[in-house]
């Protein structure tokens, strides 16, 4: 016992002094809520480091049934590539789009505001969903502790939705805070996952048996087959991070850390690697770097002790994960503490999973305001950097599905993890165009080959995730998107949709608080998507032309948006994008200006 609360008193201390700290001087020089490399690591990867805690029991629980659990390596093999795929697509994206934006500043730039739109859209339900299946596999984990993983389902909703509460709490007080909280569970993580993975190869030397085997279910090779692709497709759920990072790279400090600066100092002749991991870019890509790797690893580890122990998720009313470390941590003095703590520290880390869906809905509310999908009302930053709001939505949409689905994170899985691969597809194709345009030679030969493989891949997983998960709810995904794109849409062009320079301006530099080039990029968005809502609302009048009817289109052309080139130039040199389209107003503005008069639908060109 003395043995195991030492280790802890050790893993947690080392933790504790690593974990980054907000200083009150850095709010003054970078703005408040702004994040270095340890904590970026933390908020950032927190959600795909956890999906160590339920991807491979999931992957699993589509197998062992059918006794086809020898084949998941196949599943395994398909996860890392695709993992190292999309990783380092985003990872040359952040050298395009630098100043933040992800999929969606991506689509918009090369692909329309139409698809855009769409991915904006995608990607909200996924930050909730992520929210949903986070907690609730804390639930189980924290129930399985016990040996209470089949317990009625009202006390997975509870402790799921109390999980949601406690993560919400800690994101309104200040990504500072969070930061350091999430990094030292993180460090305590690492420390006692290599712990357990010393326990159970002891277990093994010591030919610790297996559990005993069920009766299978016998299946015809296409049903194999078609498992496989489940599996696969289950075990593939915490990619969202990569757009998470992408996304939220607004949130980093602009700077090179401590490695970084080492490097360029004493090891010049690595210049190449330094630039490529300098500044802000350097480091989500930094971030992005163990989305390489870490799937495949992690997923890989958990199958072979899986197999060998023959546990699963469910197996002695624990999660496979909890099954495996109350095996390893028992072959230690006092392992029963490490297991129990460890099972603790599960649910703390799943619920701060969530913090990752809550931080990039943030950075994706703000614009979606701007550009007039989202109604004004929802903008407010609190001093300390964080959008209250939007994060109180979520929480509540989120308690909302955990009730809907009776506590049940298998149900909710099939609705998580679909949604992201839309946007990753439309980072491919704007990547693409990108290369197409920028590059000649061999560099555009064979980033046009990288993309289109990436391209391909992620097509493929969309599709796979919906047939994968089609009998555990997956075709309800294609109607709730559908549903949520027209809606986005319908509140576009409703008078709720328009947005003026002096009310992008108000949004975005007075009450979201954002400068430099994000601003300008956002404001040169938010022109864009107003010329799309005027070609609806065109589109719109004409079509009932046809039928006799006069729909008069209520404002005058907006204005033209230019190129992206020139929004990130003014916010290098400039106060603001808008500065050509602004009235004396702007900086008082309280209330949207008046809109012009109705024009005729026959005087729109």
């Amino acid at each position: 016992m003395l043995f195991s609360i030492a280790l802890l008193i050790v893993i947690f201390s080392i933790s504790f002094k690593a974990a980054p700290r907000e200083r009150q001087e850095d709010a003054h020089v970078h703005g408040a809520g702004q994040v270095g490399m340890l904590a970026a690591l933390a908020l950032f990867g927190v959600d795909y480091f956890t999906s160590y805690y339920y991807a491979t029991g999931e992957l699993m629980s589509a197998l062992h049934p059918y006794g086809l659990q020898r084949y998941a390596y196949l599943a395994v093999a398909v996860i890392a590539l695709a993992n190292f795929v999309f990783g380092a697509l985003y990872m040359f994206s952040l050298g395009v789009f630098n100043e933040g934006g992800g999929s969606f500043t991506a689509a918009m730039r090369y692909l329309g505001p139409s698809l855009s739109l769409i991915v904006a859209v995608v990607l909200i339900q996924d930050y909730v969903l992520t929210i949903v299946v986070s907690t609730l596999s804390g639930s189980d984990q924290l129930l399985s502790i016990v040996g209470g993983y089949s317990i009625h389902w009202f006390w997975h909703f509870i402790i799921g939705g109390s999980l949601a509460m406690v993560t919400w709490y800690l994101t309104i007080r200040g990504r500072g805070e969070s930061a350091q909280v999430v990094f030292t569970l993180l460090g305590i993580f690492v420390g006692l996952t290599i712990t357990m993975l010393m326990g159970l190869i002891l277990a093994s030397l010591h030919s610790v048996p297996p559990v005993p085997s069920q009766p299978s279910i016998p299946v015809t090779i296409s049903e194999a087959l078609y498992h496989m692709l489940t599996a696969s497709m289950k075990g593939m759920v915490a990619l969202s991070g990569l757009e998470a990072m992408s996304n939220g790279i607004q949130f980093v400090i602009d700077e090179d850390y401590a490695l970084i600066k080492w490097g360029k100092k004493h090891i010049p002749r690595l210049n190449w690697l330094w630039n490529f991991y300098s500044g802000k870019a350097g480091i989500g890509r930094t971030v992005q770097t163990a989305f390489l790797f870490y799937g495949g690893l992690t997923t890989f580890f958990l199958t072979a002790f899986s197999l060998r122990f023959n546990v699963y998720d469910g197996t002695l009313g624990r999660t496979l994960v909890g099954n495996l470390a109350f095996i390893g941590f028992t072959q230690l003095p006092g392992g029963t503490i490490l297991y129990w703590f460890y099972q603790f520290l599960a649910v703390a880390l799943l619920s701060a999973a969530s913090m990752t869906a809550y931080q990039d809905l943030q950075s994706m509310t703000w614009r979606n305001v701007a550009i007039g999908e989202i109604p004004e009302v929802v903008v407010y930053r609190n001093p300390k950097g964080t959008f209250t709001r939007p994060v109180t939505a979520a929480v509540i949409a989120a308690i909302i599905i955990q009730f809907l689905v009776r506590g049940n994170t298998g149900l909710a899985v099939p609705y998580y993890g679909v949604g992201v691969f839309l946007p990753i597809t439309a980072m491919g194709l704007a990547m693409r165009k990108h290369i197409l345009l920028k590059n000649t030679g061999r560099a555009r030969r064979w980033g046009a080959l990288g993309v289109n493989v990436s391209i391909a891949l992620s097509s493929i997983v969309f599709a796979g995730q919906i047939i994968g998960k089609w009998e555990e709810g997956g075709w309800v995904v294609l109607i709730s998107l559908s549903v949520l794109i027209l809606m986005a849409h319908a509140i576009l062009i409703s008078p709720v949709g328009y947005r003026d320079p002096n009310q992008v301006y108000r949004i975005v530099r007075v009450k979201s608080r954002v400068q430099g080039p994000m601003g300008s990029i956002v404001e040169w968005q938010s022109l864009k998507v107003q010329e799309y809502r005027y070609y609806l609302l065109v589109a719109i009048s004409r079509f009932w032309e046809f039928f006799g009817v006069r729909r008069p289109v209520r404002f005058e052309p907006p204005p033209q948006a230019g190129d992206y080139e020139e929004a990130v130039n003014a916010g290098h040199t400039t106060e603001t994008y808008l500065a050509p389209y602004l009235n004396s107003e702007r900086s008082s503005s309280t209330k949207p200006p008046n809109p012009p008069a109705e024009k005729p639908a026959e005087h729109i060109k």
